[in-house]
């Protein structure tokens, strides 16, 4: 356990020169946060203060939330919610099991604080990981699943393919995120139209247990593709907004940004909150938002927060400043919410726009 703790409690950055660095680290939470001893240790160290909300029909103890993409086949859950996340997103998983893009894959620059990847949506499929979430012991915060669409399916098919998953997961697991915005699945993004995503969410709440679904959005659309995902999403029923997925824009073209694959971090910070309050302004604050791009501070998490989202998602930042953030970012938005003379931090959620 202890060897396992310090490979984890270095910041992430350290191991994630390739992917079998990144697969030892996830390696590492698991089996730190598989005995009670290591749990003990992982919250002494990493919890943070409490930060109550309530969104999406749960009562969540803080909104910060692990991005998709991290632990993409559910191994260390237990380890995440150790280290005080409020919920956790798995994922993205697929109807069939697929081995993802050709290596190399994951790119890092530590100049602009950004990742690229170009995974593919590699994962062990829709049974193995309804398996593997049935053996994980029941979790006090909530855990969505991230779904998107087989390589090997057809378009005119997607709908079936997600459908498949949420069907085979929906009793493991308490809500569902759509994604139709991944840039590293061929043709994925031209499900963003109103046809393929009126078909993909209606198949999908067939299986859903009445569990919330959220749809995950490009950040690269117009400002009018957004809204009209947004109000045909609002229409059929589905829960909120994950804004935004990666993007395929770049600050500059200095290697590796000069790489292909969806750009995370720091660069997606600012088109991130403009369309979250896109979307905030559109609905009145009325429709949840899980707001994601960019978060690397409590000021970042307090910007995205004040100008319409609900809970926040994090993940570059976890690479780049290690798990430490969790309770940097969490106990700064304490403290902001105190400043403010707040009763809590639903109370800043849309603070801007008032």
């Amino acid at each position: 356990m202890g060897l396992g703790f310090r490979l984890f409690a270095r910041p992430i950055v350290s191991l994630m020169d390739s992917e079998k660095a990144h697969k030892r680290a996830i390696t590492s939470l698991k089996l730190t946060s598989k005995f009670s001893l290591g749990r003990f240790v992982l919250k002494t160290l990493y919890r943070p203060k409490k930060l109550p909300c309530d969104s999406l029909g749960f009562k969540f103890d803080n909104p910060l939330g692990l991005a998709a993409g991290m632990d993409k086949n559910a191994d260390a859950l237990i380890g995440w919610q150790s280290l005080g996340f409020g919920f956790i997103e798995v994922g993205g998983v697929t109807e069939h099991e697929q081995s993802g893009n050709v290596k190399p894959r994951m790119f890092r620059s530590n100049k602009n604080k950004a990742l690229i990847n170009r995974m593919g949506f590699n994962n062990v499929g829709s049974l193995k990981m309804a398996s593997a979430l049935e053996k994980t012991p029941k979790l006090d915060i909530p855990v969505f699943l991230n779904v998107g669409k087989s390589k090997i399916t057809e378009i005119k098919n997607a709908h079936l393919d997600y459908g498949k998953t949420v069907k085979r997961c929906s009793k493991y697991v308490d809500g569902f995120i759509i994604n139709v915005s991944s840039p590293n699945t061929p043709n994925l993004r031209d499900l963003q139209n109103r046809d393929d995503i009126e078909r993909i969410i209606t198949e999908v709440k067939q299986y859903s247990e009445n569990k919330p679904i959220l749809v995950k959005i490009s950040p690269d659309l117009a400002n009018e593709q957004i809204l009209a995902i947004v109000d045909i999403s609002k229409n059929l029923g589905c829960s909120g907004i994950v804004a935004t997925n990666t993007t395929t824009s770049r600050p500059n073209s200095e290697p590796p940004m000069n790489e292909t694959g969806g750009l995370s971090g720091e660069p997606l910070r600012v088109r991130s909150t403009e369309v979250i309050r896109l979307i905030a302004d559109h609905t009145d604050g009325s429709w949840p938002i899980i707001g994601v791009g960019g978060i690397t501070s409590a000021d970042d998490a307090w910007e995205k927060i004040t100008n319409g989202a609900c809970l926040l998602q994090i993940y570059s930042t976890l690479v780049f400043n290690g798990a430490g953030s969790i309770k940097q970012i969490i106990n700064g938005l304490e403290k902001k919410v105190r400043n403010e003379g707040l009763s809590g931090i639903s109370e800043a959620v849309g603070l801007a726009r008032r």
